[in-house]
């Protein structure tokens, strides 16, 4: 299996269409090794801006940068990013739908280190509930690429939550990325699960394992979590026996959030959800005993999928 890091992969995309688009800017707080917006900085000194330890500041500094035509990308932590600048996202970008890109980087648990402070384990929820916003978790350093290109073309806010670490790659390189559409990786008639982020690989490998079983799986990788296209969770949702959302996220107001709300009033089978249960995070020597702490495995999910099987 191929692995890949999705900030290298978000740092050089931005260099390559910052080079045929001289309005996108980047702006950092401080963290530009790490958010790897130190190759832009590198390449287009006089279009990086260093706010250091100010995100709020960032914020407000990307919405005038806006307001004179240019394509503003801010970064930080995604724990600072969402949580840090809220107020600033809310009043000065979101009500006046400003062309402004936010990237958390460093999501989730990625950044297994530093515990609970610098983990987001809420951003998305904070994110998606803002009008005008679109949230999006790629799954891979491919599917990275691809969205940072969409973010470019689509006008208005934009938050990518991108994985501090290298991830398995299951996207094809092939195609644009389509924001709102899911996206089928695997057919199945039993189970639907949808996950987002660093669950996808999770997923694909609890498919194999539930496949010996004789269970079969179809895979959904929903990387826009707003807006999501009900027709399309809809078609998914069909004949199936049991729904299970993945998720590197609260399990209240992230994805599976976002799933149910849409499928109020629409008869579908039980579900359930694999995501964190309402904690913060932690620290550890390393990402996979994190993920494993807090049940994020491909063991969690096929114990989750084997519970709806039984009823």
């Amino acid at each position: 299996m191929v692995v890949a890091n999705l900030r290298e992969a978000y740092g050089r995309t931005l260099v390559e269409l910052g080079a045929k688009n001289r309005d996108i800017v980047v702006l950092d707080a401080d963290l530009s090794k790490s958010t790897r917006t130190i190759l832009f900085q590198e390449a287009y000194p006089d279009r990086f801006f260093e706010m250091s330890i100010a995100e709020q500041n960032m914020i407000s500094v990307a919405a005038g940068l806006a307001l004179v035509g240019k394509i503003p990308f801010v970064h930080s932590f995604a724990v600072f990013a969402t949580g840090r600048t809220y107020d600033q996202i809310r009043q000065s970008v979101c009500i006046a739908n400003l062309n402004v890109k936010i990237c958390g980087s460093s999501c989730g648990l990625s950044d297994f280190g530093d515990g609970a402070t610098h983990q987001s384990l809420e951003d998305v929820a904070l994110m998606r509930v803002i009008p005008n916003m679109v949230v999006l978790v790629p799954a891979d350093a491919n599917e990275t690429k691809k969205m940072v290109k969409a973010m470019v073309k689509h006008y208005g806010p934009m938050y990518i939550r991108i994985n501090r670490n290298d991830l398995p790659v299951y996207i094809s390189e092939d195609g644009e990325y389509e924001i709102g559409k899911l996206y089928q990786l695997r057919d199945g008639e039993d189970i639907l699960i949808i996950a987002n982020g660093v669950m996808v690989s999770r997923v694909m490998e609890a498919s194999e394992v539930l496949e010996k079983k004789g269970i079969y799986v179809r895979v959904i990788n929903a990387s826009t979590v707003k807006p999501l296209r009900k027709e399309e969770v809809l078609k998914y949702i069909k004949g199936v026996k049991g729904i299970v959302i993945a998720e590197e996220h609260s399990i209240i107001g992230g994805l599976g959030g976002a799933i149910v709300e849409m499928l109020r009033n629409v008869k579908h089978s039980p579900l359930e959800f694999v995501g964190i249960k309402d904690k913060f995070g932690t620290s550890a020597s390393n990402y996979e005993e994190l993920l494993e702490y807090y049940g994020l495995t491909p063991e969690a999910i096929v114990s989750a999928v084997m519970n709806l099987i039984k009823g």
